[in-house]
């Protein structure tokens, strides 16, 4: 017990927390009237002593400071080390009192004992107190841990280039590859070894630094084991750190519920409670907090666990909410690192006492534990439907890009005819699904009755208990009948003798007579025994049967009952299956019905595209008939202009009246239904030949043929008319008489020789 007390890690820079662990006077056992007479007197003492010590307190620092040569200042420092030395003396009476009864007091004291831990456990019986209040004390992996040590881990360059940054300016581990570094780092390889999935996790060195503070390396590693295994660290120091998550998630609550203006300040600055807590939870205050400080309030996480810290952290927000408030992020950020460490250089009871007014609320926490979980899984469903979707999109960019690669698609009849063709291949392949469905359900119905058919265990459990109940009742009617035939031999017996005896009984005298008689008389009574007796045993044969019966008819009735709600509840699930099959059968057709109208509207998409082509190239290749008519007017116009106006007015009267001639010799041939009308183009035709006749000296032919085709031309647009052509066959007619006017240009000159 002793070398588990004053162990040889244990240093003087901890010294300060058993003094102000033992000057708390704000927290008291709350039930004393529970304790014994003797702990009450403990408890009254150490109260008195705390007042003693709070009152006198500059004479207690006087003491730990350099003496001084009054008077009053070595009166005060000797009472103050006359009381400190009572407190003392009492504590380690007190909780040698409880280490050694620690079970008894662990289960009926266990209220009173978290109210003397958030007292502060002194400082010689820490190492104890935390081995027992975790459990750690007996564990079979401690004989594991010299073994473990010969080991190689993966992780120990990560620990090696850790180490120097755990405590830098503490004694024990500030100097390179000193003894604390080296025990230090045995237990982090030790323990990575044993939890190959967590490793190692930076935060978790200052926890084991702590605890070879107060124990050997053997000791706390057994500790830091249970301390990863019972009070959710594991979790906590995971790779995916899912337990990290889920403090904050609750701190966060806790904050927007009991501090509300500073939590809207914090979603204001976007300052997230991860920037600030996290190191609490992972490091219980170790990295944040003075030493001293963080030690206390790991005392109370080693008895209540996670608690403490939800409490202290709130508590800490509390205290500073006014100054935060009125800072942004990078403010707070420093408020948090260089301001709240110096507020509690005092001593840490002013924050255990303000940690224990925040309420708290366990039930509470685990609804939030909940919620937290079902949006971590509808997160997870949704990053899996987002990733998928990605994928897709990835996709069809790479097919959009193949596409644009081969060229701009052309909707046809081919790809209309491609499309519809797909429509069918998926209808056919939805009908065969559901085809292999319905065999499916058809199967799993089979092999459903087939098993409702066997007997379950509970069945065949009965049938056992019904076969040992006839057989007992069939050895006892084993072990009556063998009576029944000892008896009757026993009868038999006694007859014969009887038998004998009467066939002498003449010559027997009247005194053996008498007693012959009365050996036939007990003979027939033991007969009528007999008779009963095989009676009654057939009446109780009987009545067994009848039992047997009647129990395997009651055990049949409620087989029967059993199957029928068996049956009841299998028509409830199949209703209900059927009802589920009816909602997919819906379904499917609602997205058949839409499919197909996807592949109608693309279809009429197609149609329509492409006689949107169709008007787009019969407009071109108008406004190109158009282009080349202007074309050939131009040349004509330049033509005109070279020309004599007063010969060519004459030539053109001429040929206007020979037109004229041709017209009423035709209303001679067909009645027109209307007069057509005179086209300018004809004139400039006859024009064009004229004076090319000038040019070239053609003769006459030329002209009767320029005079054939210009009479087809008037012969031909009042048939047309007559028959209520289009508007292509117009088309038409426009084209012929462009090509005429094309043909007529390069003529002979024969219309000169007409006009002379």
């Amino acid at each position: 017990m002793a070398s588990q007390v004053a162990t040889p890690t244990s240093l003087p820079s901890t010294t300060t927390s058993s003094s102000t662990s033992l000057s708390s006077p704000a927290l008291s056992p709350s039930s004393p009237a529970k304790l014994s007479p003797d702990d009450v007197e403990l408890l009254a003492k150490l109260e008195e002593q705390n007042r003693l010590l709070e009152t006198d307190s500059k004479s207690l620092r006087s003491m730990n400071g350099s003496r001084r040569n009054s008077g009053s200042s070595l009166v005060s420092s000797s009472s103050a080390s006359s009381n400190l030395s009572h407190l003392e003396e009492d504590s380690w009476i007190l909780w040698g009192r409880i280490v050694n009864e620690w079970e008894d007091v662990r289960k009926k004291k266990e209220k009173q004992l978290k109210e003397l831990v958030r007292l502060g456990i002194p400082h010689h019986f820490r190492a104890i107190v935390w081995q027992l209040l975790c459990n750690a004390q007996n564990m079979p992996i401690k004989d594991q841990y010299s073994e473990l040590l010969k080991m190689t881990s993966p992780c120990e360059k990560l620990i090696r280039r850790d180490i120097a940054r755990t405590y830098p300016e503490h004694d024990f581990f500030k100097e390179k590859d000193s003894l604390g570094q080296e025990v230090l780092f045995n237990v982090m390889k030790a323990y990575s070894l044993v939890d190959r999935e967590v490793g190692y996790c930076q935060g978790s060195a200052f926890i084991v630094g702590l605890l070879l503070m107060q124990m050997p390396e053997e000791e706390a590693f057994c500790v830091f084991v249970k301390l990863m295994q019972d009070y959710r660290l594991r979790e906590l120091f995971k790779p995916s750190m899912a337990e990290l998550g889920l403090c904050m998630y609750q701190f966060e609550s806790m904050i927007q519920e009991q501090l509300p203006d500073l939590h809207i300040h914090f979603q204001a600055q976007s300052f997230h409670t991860s920037m600030y807590a996290s190191s609490w939870f992972l490091t219980i205050f170790l990295t944040s907090f003075p030493l001293p400080v963080a030690t206390r309030i790991f005392d109370i996480f080693m008895c209540e666990g996670l608690e403490i810290v939800f409490r202290v952290g709130l508590a800490i927000l509390q205290m500073n909410q006014t100054e935060l408030i009125q800072l942004d992020m990078e403010g707070m950020l420093q408020h948090f690192q260089r301001v709240i460490p110096h507020q509690l250089d005092s001593g840490p009871d002013k924050v255990i006492l303000a940690a224990y007014q925040v309420k708290y609320n366990a039930k509470k926490m685990k609804k939030l534990e909940k919620d937290y979980t079902t949006f971590k899984t509808k997160e997870m469903e949704e990053q899996v439907e987002i990733k998928r979707l990605r994928t897709e999109n990835r996709l069809l960019k790479q097919r959009i890009d193949t596409l644009e690669k081969k060229g701009a698609p052309r909707y046809s009849e081919e790809s209309v005819l491609q499309l519809e063709r797909e429509l069918v291949q998926a209808r056919l392949k939805e009908a065969e699904s559901q085809c292999a469905l319905k065999e499916m359900q058809d199967k799993i119905l089979d092999m459903e009755k087939r098993n409702t058919s066997l007997p379950d265990d509970t069945n065949v459990a009965r049938l056992q208990e019904e076969l040992i109940g006839v057989k007992l009742r069939e050895a006892e009617a084993v072990t009556g009948l063998k009576e029944l035939r000892q008896q009757v031999r026993d009868l038999e017996d006694h007859w014969q003798r009887h038998l004998a005896r009467t066939a002498g009984r003449w010559k027997d005298t009247p005194k053996k007579n008498t007693l012959s008689e009365l050996q036939d008389e007990l003979m027939s009574v033991r007969l009528r025994e007999a008779e009963a007796q095989a009676e009654l045993r057939e009446t109780r044969q009987r009545s067994l049967e009848l039992e047997t019966q009647n129990q395997i008819h009651s055990n049949q009735l409620r087989r029967a009952e059993q199957e029928s709600r068996a049956h009841e509840e299998r028509v409830k699930t199949l209703t209900t299956q059927n009802r589920d099959l009816n909602v997919q059968l819906k379904e499917l057709k609602r997205r058949q019905a839409e499919i197909e109208c996807k592949s109608k509207e693309e279809v009429m998409a197609v149609r329509l595209r492409e006689a949107d082509n169709i008007a787009a190239m019969a407009e071109l290749q108008q406004q190109i008939s158009e282009l080349e008519i202007e074309k050939e007017e131009g040349k004509v116009q330049g033509q005109l202009n070279h020309t004599d106006s007063s010969q060519y007015i004459r030539d053109l009267k001429d040929q206007i009246a020979e037109l004229k001639h041709e017209i009423c010799c035709l209303k001679g041939q067909r009645v027109l239904s209307t007069q057509p009308t005179f086209d300018g183009i004809h004139i400039v035709n006859h024009y064009e030949s004229y004076q090319s006749s000038d040019e070239e000296g053609i003769k006459v032919p030329a002209l009767q043929e320029t005079q054939q085709r210009s009479s087809g031309r008037i012969r031909l647009r009042p048939n047309l008319r007559d028959t209520d052509s289009d508007e292509e066959e117009e088309e038409e007619e426009e084209e012929e008489d462009s090509e005429a006017l094309r043909l007529s240009v390069p003529q002979s000159s024969s219309h000169k020789t007409t006009a002379v």
